[in-house]
């Protein structure tokens, strides 16, 4: 359990990241000029580190149970612009200017499809 109240963290100046039960943050990439969400991932304490110290997206991969530069195989990196922390501090915005397509299918983003009833339809 944390000794920082939830006023400190909803209302405080401070950076308190309330990470879940394995360690994570959600983190959501978001194009800084078109303001598409590009894709969600996760970040642990590393992760967010390399991030802010590099200015490149860095994401705890879950399948791989270790540290993730997006774009390190792609080339595709994520330069971040900004930061916004959520109110309770348990979910990131990354606002990112994108190298190339976000998704591992090469689509720009990796919400490429929308429900229809029930198919997945591909967005124009």
């Amino acid at each position: 359990m944390s000794d920082v109240s939830s006023a400190e963290r909803e209302c405080g100046k401070a950076f308190l990241p309330k990470f879940d039960s394995q360690g994570l943050l959600i983190a959501i990439a978001v194009d800084s000029e078109t303001k598409d969400i590009l894709m969600v991932a996760y970040m642990d304490e590393e992760a967010l580190a390399k991030t802010r110290e590099t200015g490149l997206a860095h994401f705890h991969s879950r399948s791989r149970g270790r540290l993730w530069l997006k774009g390190e195989t792609s080339g595709h990196f994520l330069r971040v612009q900004e930061m916004r922390v959520d109110c309770d501090q348990d979910a990131l915005i990354l606002l990112v200017k994108p190298e190339g397509p976000a998704c591992h299918t090469g689509a720009r983003s990796c919400f490429y499809r929308r429900l229809d009833g029930e198919d997945l339809e591909p967005i124009a």
